[in-house]
């Protein structure tokens, strides 16, 4: 699955001429299910890996997770705070309520003027996001 998000979120972006390698994605949610402080059975690690693997900077945001259980058990740096207008995607893999209360508007404000928001967990209403699964 998470070869499949990552392929299709580097179609989308190169769709709208968004330079792979050196871009920015930031992955929104790193436990195991919403509202869950749990990262033991992620599979988050997998796909920050395979988008790695085409080149793109990833960060990684979670209101739950544990910054130094994440670093010790995957090698993950927590981002605490995702930088406005930094993003080229944005992928929303967790339902975290907090993620879900900030609405479309100010998710996408995390990216650049060219990004591709994709939701993965259907938290968003239908159109909010350019793609979903």
């Amino acid at each position: 699955m998470a070869s499949y998000v990552a392929s299709q979120l580097i179609k989308a972006m190169l769709a709208q001429k968004i330079t792979i390698s050196g871009s920015r994605v930031l992955v929104m949610g790193a436990t195991f299910k919403e509202d869950c402080p749990d990262l033991r059975n992620t599979k988050v690690i997998d796909l920050v890996r395979e988008l790695g693997e085409f080149g793109a900077c990833v960060d990684v945001h979670d209101p739950w997770a544990d910054p130094e259980d994440a670093r010790r058990e995957y090698g993950l740096d927590l981002v605490a705070a995702p930088e406005v207008g930094t993003y080229d995607g944005i992928i929303l893999t967790v339902a975290h309520h907090q993620f879900r209360d900030m609405g479309v508007a100010e998710l996408r404000a995390l990216g650049r003027p060219a990004h591709v928001l994709y939701d993965i967990k259907a938290m968003l209403p239908l159109g909010d996001a350019d793609m979903r699964l």
